[in-house]
């Protein structure tokens, strides 16, 4: 990331850590709106210990998961008012605020995690100078699994779609759900079962782990693997507590952050089995999507990319380039 390229660490930086750090001691709020169970949470929570003990203890950052001290939605104004010093949003729920946000999400751009890599790669260097702009510096990104859809029946033609109100948890996926004829309905995680027991939704949009997450073998009977897009979570950190941080605290910061960034990878890749048997054994099918579903979600994503180039301007485009040229 930006701030790891210029801290540009080397074996100095590292023997300095490993003899520990100032004897000054800094606290810091983290939050984050997914379950302790998540790896994602876990893979943040591992970054926390890693700061600590590369730190001395002198850098403590305690987690609230979640959405307990801070909810979902709020939580990178959190960070960007002070509330809080760090933070976890799953990017795309912010493509209202920037295309480059949830140019991830965009359906049919990314078809594995090989494909995603490849995306990250092109799209970070736009996500960072973008936060800088409000004030945050990002730490690291991490993928999900591809979206799929839950449902209490399977969805096996498009028509199925008209008039289902169909959870979304962006603004980018509210519009795939309007191109496929439902009527997208946002929320967040935690709130997902409630939603579906008070008939809010009927179906949704979400990842294996999420759906195991909240149980969805309570309210839904199906899993439609979709390979709709694979989304990202960003952890940042507002940039003023960064730097307020004497160099060894912010070097192990930074050199934590690269280690969550390469183990969220991992962790993805094992999330995705784990989640699906979870769901298995509580008696929720796990089915592949129908070629003609497949076939409307690769129609909706062709527009989709012709909007996002739209609406991303010529930075948009020169990243759509580069990363099909990276192919």
């Amino acid at each position: 990331m930006v701030f790891g390229r210029r801290a540009a660490l080397g074996a100095a930086a590292a023997g300095l850590l490993a003899r520990g750090a100032s004897a000054q001691s800094t606290r810091w709020q983290a939050a984050t709106g997914f379950a302790d169970g998540n790896y994602h949470t876990r893979n943040l929570r591992a970054f926390i210990a890693d700061v600590a003990q590369a730190s001395g203890e002198a850098l403590q950052i305690q987690l609230h998961s979640n959405g307990s001290l801070v909810p979902q939605p709020q939580i990178k104004r959190s960070v960007q008012s002070g509330q809080i010093q760090l933070g976890e949003i799953l990017l795309t729920a912010y493509g209202n605020e920037d295309p480059f946000f949830d140019a991830d999400a965009v359906p049919g751009l990314v078809q594995n995690l090989d494909d995603a890599r490849r995306l990250a790669a092109v799209q970070a260097p736009f996500i960072e100078v973008r936060l800088a702009r409000q004030g945050l510096a990002l730490l690291y990104m991490a993928p999900w699994p591809q979206v799929a859809i839950t449902a209490n029946q399977p969805i096996t033609d498009p028509a199925q779609f008209r008039g289902l109100r169909l959870r979304s948890y962006s603004p980018i996926s509210t519009r795939l759900a309007a191109l496929l004829g439902a009527q997208g309905v946002l929320v967040t995680a935690p709130e997902v079962p409630q939603a579906f027991a008070s008939g809010i939704i009927q179906a949704q949009l979400t990842t294996a782990p999420v759906a195991a997450d909240t149980a969805v073998w309570d309210y839904s009977r199906v899993f439609i693997r979709a390979s709709i897009a694979t989304s990202k979570n960003a952890v940042f950190v507002s940039r003023r507590s960064l730097e307020a941080l004497t160099e060894s605290q912010r070097s192990a910061v930074l050199a934590a952050a690269r280690q969550a960034e390469a183990r969220g990878w991992r962790l993805a890749e094992e999330a995705q089995a784990e989640a699906e048997a979870r769901m298995v054994a509580r008696g929720v099918q796990v089915v592949d999507a129908s070629p003609a579903l497949l076939a409307a979600i690769r129609q909706a994503g062709t527009t989709m990319i012709d909007e996002w180039v739209t609406r991303a301007g010529e930075d948009g485009r020169r990243m759509l380039e580069a990363y099909r040229a990276s192919r």
